[in-house]
């Protein structure tokens, strides 16, 4: 009778089909579990703001100031007179334009509350100011 011979090879098969198998499932559940945090892109260059152009102010706290066209910001005011005084602006002129200045540490949603205020108020002009990025 003969003698059968050990292999001493490692069938590496079953291995690679799991490794492929693991492969597939990260790549499918890698976008699910995203935090959601993004880093926003910095401009190299930012346009003007229109020279009538008046700035809703939000800071850091909350706290909101009117800046009219050439002349400093007004101390903080309350919400209600803010969109007061851009009415009676608007009411004057149709085409008034609106720089939403608004902390970066501010949450998104808050931001686009008072966009959406300011929409529903009938500005039809409305940016938001930004930093030019050091790209040196």
């Amino acid at each position: 009778m003969r003698q059968r011979r050990l292999k001493n090879e490692i069938n590496v098969v079953p291995y690679i089909d799991v490794m492929l198998v693991l492969l597939v499932i990260f790549m499918v559940t890698a976008p699910m579990i995203q935090t959601g945090v993004v880093s926003l892109p910095t401009v190299g260059e930012v346009p003007q703001a229109p020279a009538e152009a008046m700035y809703l102010i939000i800071k850091e706290d909350g706290s909101y100031a009117l800046r009219e066209a050439g002349a400093p910001a007004i101390a903080d005011m309350e919400r209600h007179e803010i969109l007061r005084r851009l009415s009676e602006a608007l009411a004057e002129n149709p085409a008034q334009p609106i720089v939403v200045s608004a902390d970066k540490s501010l949450t998104y949603e808050i931001v686009m509350q008072e966009l959406n205020a300011l929409r529903l108020a009938g500005f039809t002009r409305v940016g938001l100011e930004t930093q030019t990025a050091n790209l040196q």
